[in-house]
């Protein structure tokens, strides 16, 4: 079957490719949101990156406009999925079915809540693999958060202007020209 300009099933064309400014300010961003958390790690002995924080900055970064990238949803979607992730664990143990309900509850307590961040969907899997205790939820998710957010917007205030194109948050998916 050969690759087409469409995706899935659903006959949409893809969105127009983003300007070489705006892909290089991501790529930027990126690099040092995670350099700041890995930074702070190293100098202060305590664990700030979390495996799931790459995808929050391809969401910061590469979305800032989206839903899911909003600073509720980045802070609380990862604190919450981190903090059930634990709690099944902990208190269930580390069956592949404990983690797949972990995985879940943590999916439908980020869409009760409405703070979905796709990123810290993963969180409960890292935790079940990393067996961290409950600081965890401190260090590395909400202070490794936190970092994300402070430079993210930042970062965003300072290069608004160099964008050319954005994701509209009422309509997902759309890419328009600012």
């Amino acid at each position: 079957m050969p690759l087409k300009n469409r995706t899935g099933n659903s006959g949409n064309a893809l969105p127009p490719r983003p300007s070489l400014s705006y892909i290089a300010l991501a790529w930027l961003g990126s690099c040092l949101a995670i350099a700041s958390v890995a930074i702070l790690g190293q100098y202060s002995g305590q664990p700030w990156v979390l495996g799931s924080f790459g995808a929050s900055c391809v969401l910061l970064f590469g979305f800032p406009d989206a839903v899911f990238s909003q600073p509720r949803n980045l802070i609380i979607g990862h604190v919450l999925c981190s903090l059930i992730g634990l709690s099944f664990l902990k208190f269930l143990g580390p069956d592949w079915w404990s983690m797949a309900l972990a995985v879940g509850t943590a999916l439908a307590a980020m869409l009760a809540t409405r703070t979905v961040h796709p990123p810290a969907g993963s969180n409960p899997v890292i935790i079940f693999i990393a067996y961290p205790d409950w600081t965890f939820v401190l260090y590395p998710t909400l202070a490794g958060a936190l970092v994300l957010l402070l430079v993210s917007q930042c970062f965003l205030r300072l290069t608004r202007k160099v964008t050319a194109v954005h994701v509209k948050s009422d309509q997902p998916g759309k890419v328009q020209p600012r």
